[in-house]
């Protein structure tokens, strides 16, 4: 069975495996369940307790451990697409246990770095599955299936990295069930991402880290100081109270780039401390006032007017990796992608078709879009007109 056959509710796929029912896998498969009942979901854990409670809220319809010959059955005869939610240091052994059964279907993750993952992708997924790399921009900090919640992912970005390899269609059905759970997609190249997640996420937390421990390390015995600590301070440190386990893995997978952004963050801090040594107050406004306007400049809330779609029609004759090219080509524009469809003309001609929100640069990407050498026509375009606009 693949992810080209017929599905319902727009999630793109009938037939889901999550491997790792933690905060975000088990979320996951909140969402989609809510998203679309009938979606068949299957779950993984290694922890007993764990799928039993996943089962009971309904989120799954049936759970394995990893050994189990069920699972081996359900990947091999029925399942489309496989998600795996796992610590890094697990995904060897379920890329293994995908190629031991014959998996023909589209395998993606949602682990915060890419490079030991791609390499196992290489070695062990076989021909037959489709590896697209994705990154929900979500977490928490609760830990486990107790801290997961179907509304997760709502208005979040979720990365995929897409490439020349990817199958047009699987990329489209992927797309289809993130937007179906209300978030967004982002288009990245592969060798970017962790750079990428090192600058956003990955030293914003060891920041909140260092500010929990600076204020911890002026606190006295009354922990007066710590009752101050409320609004900003509270809201900015908040990730610090995730996992040290988890996140102490995550920094030693990213090393290179975590350590590149600590640099430069140190950096910055410096010039703040330079400046203030040296009274120049107008270093010391000029640095705020950049860091003021680059947070106002920040796109608000994902609240896209439906009444202002923007269909774009793309040939894709005779050039490999249209659907990477293009998609990344919009993410960096800013435009935001509603939904994807390929319109197959005749063999070997068919058309991209994006249909953008009324957010970003539309000039950009079409300028863009044409410096990469394609043909490209827009059209505004109705909601009514637009199947997948509620």
């Amino acid at each position: 069975m693949n992810a080209t056959q017929t599905h319902n509710c727009n999630l793109g796929f009938d037939s889901i495996c999550i491997i790792g029912l933690g905060l975000i896998g088990a979320s996951l498969a909140g969402a989609l369940k809510e998203a679309c009942a009938s979606v068949r979901i299957a779950g993984v854990d290694t922890d007993l307790p764990t799928l039993v409670e996943a089962e009971s809220r309904g989120w799954i319809d049936k759970g394995f451990s990893p050994q189990d010959e069920g699972l081996k059955r359900f990947l091999s005869d029925e399942c489309q697409l496989v998600v795996v939610v796992t610590p890094v240091q697990a995904v060897d052994g379920y890329f293994q246990l995908l190629a031991d059964c014959g998996f023909s279907g589209v395998v993606t993750d949602t682990i915060s770095t890419k490079a030991h993952i791609l390499q196992a992708a290489d070695r062990l997924l076989p021909p037959s599955c489709d590896f697209i790399p994705g990154h929900p921009m979500a977490g928490s900090e609760r830990s486990g299936i107790a801290g997961a919640r179907a509304d997760l992912f709502k208005g979040i970005n979720w990365i995929l990295c897409p490439d020349k390899a990817t199958v047009p269609e699987n990329f489209q059905h992927l797309h289809e069930m993130i937007t179906g759970i209300e978030a967004r997609v982002i288009s990245l190249p592969r060798e970017e991402h962790d750079r990428a997640v090192a600058v956003v996420s990955h030293v914003p937390h060891m920041i909140a880290a260092s500010l929990m421990q600076l204020a911890s390390n002026h606190a006295d015995d009354s922990q007066s100081l710590m009752r101050l600590a409320a609004g900003g301070f509270k809201d900015t440190t908040r990730i610090a109270a995730g996992s040290p386990k988890l996140w102490c893995g995550i920094a030693f997978d990213n090393a290179e780039a975590l350590a590149d952004g600590l640099e430069e963050m140190r950096s910055i801090i410096g010039r703040f401390a330079e400046a203030l040594e040296s009274g120049n107050r107008e270093e010391f406004t000029a640095l705020l006032q950049l860091a003021s306007d680059a947070r106002r400049s920040l796109p608000a809330a994902w609240v896209p007017s439906t009444d202002k779609l923007l269909e774009v029609r793309i040939p894709m004759i005779n050039r490999n990796g249209v659907v990477a090219e293009v998609t990344t080509i919009a993410s960096a524009a800013g435009c935001n992608i509603q939904s994807i469809e390929i319109d197959h003309i005749s063999e070997g001609n068919a058309v991209l078709s994006l249909v953008l929100t009324d957010e970003g640069n539309v000039g950009k990407l079409s300028i863009d879009l044409i410096n990469a050498g394609y043909s490209v026509s827009f059209s505004p375009l109705m909601v009514k007109e637009h199947a997948h606009v509620d």
